[in-house]
């Protein structure tokens, strides 16, 4: 039938031609769902598409839309991405240990199918992430390195620095997982772990002179600085081993890298904005030593070492009484008592000029 275009048309037909295929263009209530055109289109076109059938379909087809399955961006990964895949799985798995050597070149190109320069650009990815290390000549080769946290460490110190993080900002997030540790640890202490602290707390003992010792200076009366069997020469060590073992015993890994990376942040921050002199004194809880690096000598440090040794002492105490809420009090105390570093309210910064 020809419509003539000036003819009248009767409410409730349709003006065009009634063909399958043409009908099935105008009128997409109708179309079959191998057919739908895409969702944004249907739902702009006038007339049947605004009845009620058709209302569910483009809704179900918007659906689509909105869960990221259609027109999603695909990303293909390099080649070299999908070398050092496998690498870096073996190694994070404990399948490749630390130093030892991966085949020569020859061997993974053969492997991988890959060309040489497409296998070095891996071993470059595996390299940033410091899992190897790659030595050129005749004795040279690709070395297998233990994941130990430095790497996320210092792009976490870059991304605070970014953020402008203050020196204290991060003490006090160190402090609070500190405390942390120390609840988990006093909640359900092993004997194992009750006679490691016994040990340390002996080790951290002030004696006479310890801190003119520490400092290079002779003790009054002669004599070294500590044997091989004695505690420590340098009180600040022993002091701060107490605070990790702290962290070690309380058997949780995540608090262990956690704070790990945040000594790694606070000690390269003292390296470029403390004073040689300072910076090189070490840390107590990731600051400067109370007793030592603020000039303190003599009997004066040696108050403040005795002062941490008791603190120590007591919280060995409470852990052994399992008293959780007892021992977490006194070390919150205890690190709140610590004197700021000089630059703590300083912006972090790793970069120096």
């Amino acid at each position: 039938m020809k419509l003539n275009a000036r003819q009248p048309v009767p409410p409730g037909t349709s003006p065009y031609p009634q063909g399958d295929h043409v009908m099935a263009l105008l009128h997409p209530t109708e179309i079959d769902k191998r057919r739908t055109p895409h969702a944004l289109r249907v739902a702009r076109v006038g007339g049947a598409v605004g009845t009620a059938a058709a209302r569910p379909r483009a809704a179900k087809a918007g659906a689509l839309l909105d869960d990221g399955r259609v027109g999603r961006h695909v990303r293909v990964p390099k080649t070299a991405e999908l070398v050092a895949a496998p690498l870096r799985r073996q190694i994070v798995r404990g399948e490749l240990v630390e130093g030892d050597a991966l085949p020569p070149e020859a061997v993974l190109m053969e492997q991988f199918g890959v060309s040489r320069p497409t296998l070095r650009e891996a071993f470059r990815v595996l390299e940033s992430e410091a899992l190897i290390s790659v030595r050129r000549g005749a004795h040279g080769g690709a070395r297998v390195h233990t994941p130990n946290g430095q790497v996320a460490a210092r792009y976490a110190g870059l991304v605070l620095e970014h953020r402008g993080t203050t020196i204290a900002d991060v003490e006090a997030a160190r402090a609070s997982l500190e405390t942390l540790a120390v609840r988990m640890l006093a909640t359900a202490p092993e004997p194992a772990a009750l006679a490691r602290l016994r040990a340390a707390v002996a080790d951290t003992e002030p004696r006479a002179g310890w801190a003119d010792e520490a400092r290079g200076e002779a003790r009054p009366g002669g004599g070294d600085a500590g044997g091989a069997d004695g505690p420590p020469a340098d009180p600040r060590a022993a002091a701060d081993g107490f605070h990790r073992l702290l962290i070690e015993l309380a058997g949780n890994q995540t608090l262990s890298v956690l704070d790990a990376m945040l000594r790694h942040i606070l000690g390269a921050a003292a390296s470029v904005q403390l004073p040689p002199p300072v910076a090189a004194g070490g840390q107590h809880n990731g600051r400067a030593d109370a007793g030592l690096a603020d000039g303190r000598r003599g009997g004066q440090a040696d108050g403040a070492l005795s002062a941490h040794h008791e603190a120590h002492r007591r919280l060995v105490e409470l852990v052994e009484r399992r008293d959780p809420d007892g021992a977490e009090a006194l070390w919150r105390d205890h690190l709140a008592a610590e004197p700021a570093r000089p630059d703590s309210a300083a912006v972090l910064d790793l970069l120096g000029e």
